[in-house]
């Protein structure tokens, strides 16, 4: 669906980055205050692009009910800088009301930056119209948005069986198949996550052996140490077993 030669202003080296990566720390909490909420809230409607950003990357801080129609309506602002900004404020304040605009602008964005945002935002919304978004970008989308859809597709877990079910499959390819261990080590906390909430069923099972395939095999150590802590996370006897087994052979997590 998208090439990496679509990152445009999503720098490879920072390509794996937190998804508030372009969002200025903080340096000292404490010491600033939070910017007005009221101020902040007319510059969302303000004709200059800066003033625009200055206010979406406020509400990546601030909580306020009343910004949401406005950050919805930023998501397709001209400015790709504003709309990333809207995206993780929208995750800051998530609202069923932002999930379908949220989906409409993922599929239609060509920064990667901007759905590496807004697959985030989804999965702080928590809602289950985004299981398709998140499982194709998970698939198909650049490396920085398959990270990050992997996180969010766990975050989905507290929406019941059946999306929890949907959730897996993908997980499990994407933890067998990516070629980026970040990712990879992210599909192994996401399935450990989604297990807690399976019956022992054959999809349970499934993902268990996905884990310890990895734990036993993947040639990169975090991906291993991740594959086991969701493994000694779920409590799965089998998997603890394999655990013991294979330290007890001398081998190396």
């Amino acid at each position: 669906m998208y090439s990496d030669d679509n990152l445009t202003v999503l720098g490879i080296d920072a390509e794996l980055d937190d998804p508030l990566d372009h969002i200025a720390p903080i340096e000292d909490e404490s010491a600033i205050p939070k910017p007005d909420p009221d101020e902040m809230l007319s510059l969302l409607m303000a004709a200059d692009v800066q003033q625009r950003m200055l206010a979406t990357r406020a509400f990546c801080e601030l909580q306020d009910e009343r910004a949401i129609p406005h950050l919805i309506s930023l998501l397709t602002d001209p400015c790709a800088l504003v709309r990333v900004s809207a995206a993780y404020a929208l995750g800051r304040n998530p609202s069923p009301d932002a999930v379908d605009p949220l989906i409409g602008q993922y599929d239609q964005d060509w920064n990667g930056y901007v759905r590496k945002g807004i697959v985030w935002a989804l999965g702080n919304c928590r809602d289950r119209r985004s299981l398709k978004t998140l499982t194709e970008a998970l698939k198909t989308d650049i490396s920085a948005v398959r990270l990050w859809a992997a996180s969010s597709l766990a975050q989905l877990s507290v929406l019941g069986y059946d999306v929890v079910v949907a959730a897996v499959p993908p997980l499990i390819e994407g933890l067998r198949r990516d070629a980026i261990a970040a990712i990879r080590s992210n599909c192994a906390w996401a399935l450990g996550e989604l297990c807690r909430e399976l019956p022992s069923n054959v999809i349970y099972a499934t993902a268990i052996d996905a884990l310890i395939e990895s734990f036993a095999e993947d040639e990169d150590i975090s991906v291993r140490e991740d594959a086991k802590a969701s493994m000694l996370k779920v409590g799965d006897a089998r998997g603890l077993q394999v655990i013991e087994e294979l330290e007890q052979e001398g081998f190396l997590s």
